[in-house]
């Protein structure tokens, strides 16, 4: 083999392996970051391990709203139906938050089972509903009565 593709071969086969670095930190890195949809149903079937960050989505439970007397403290169980999660948040809900309504709630769950939320959602009129929550709620067989599904 002559000098000049010995070279050749030796910088092709360090650009093949930065590109395979690159491509290996960039997937674990988008892994990390993604944040999946899950329904209380869907942790019943599949756990999540506590700590990991996920989104959760259902309808908030009638008669299950407490607020902290001298804080922003909440605590309300989010529904599908035949599943409840409790979920905690420490802020400001949004406006169109309430009993009985569509939410999505960014968080994790704790070792105990509760979902702590760093984020709230509520939907936004009265005929639209998430379509991950909408799906989910269709699943299980329990309806909103103020959602179309969609």
């Amino acid at each position: 083999m002559t000098p000049t593709r010995k070279r050749r071969l030796i910088a092709l086969l360090l650009i093949l392996a930065g590109v395979g670095v690159a491509s290996t930190v960039a997937f674990y890195s988008l892994q990390e970051n993604m944040l999946y949809f899950q329904s209380p149903s869907d942790l019943s079937m599949q756990p999540i391990p506590p700590g990991r960050q996920f989104r959760l989505g259902g309808l908030v439970k009638p008669g299950t709203v407490t607020r902290a007397q001298d804080g922003l403290a909440t605590r309300f169980v989010v529904t599908d139906g035949p599943k409840d999660v409790t979920v905690e948040y420490v802020g400001i809900l949004p406006d169109l938050f309430r009993e009985g309504q569509g939410v999505i709630a960014r968080g994790a769950l704790d070792g105990s089972g509760l979902f702590a939320a760093s984020e709230v959602l509520a939907k936004h009129d009265e005929n639209y509903m998430p379509p991950e929550v909408a799906d989910a709620l269709e699943k299980s067989g329990h309806v909103s009565p103020t959602a179309d599904g969609g």
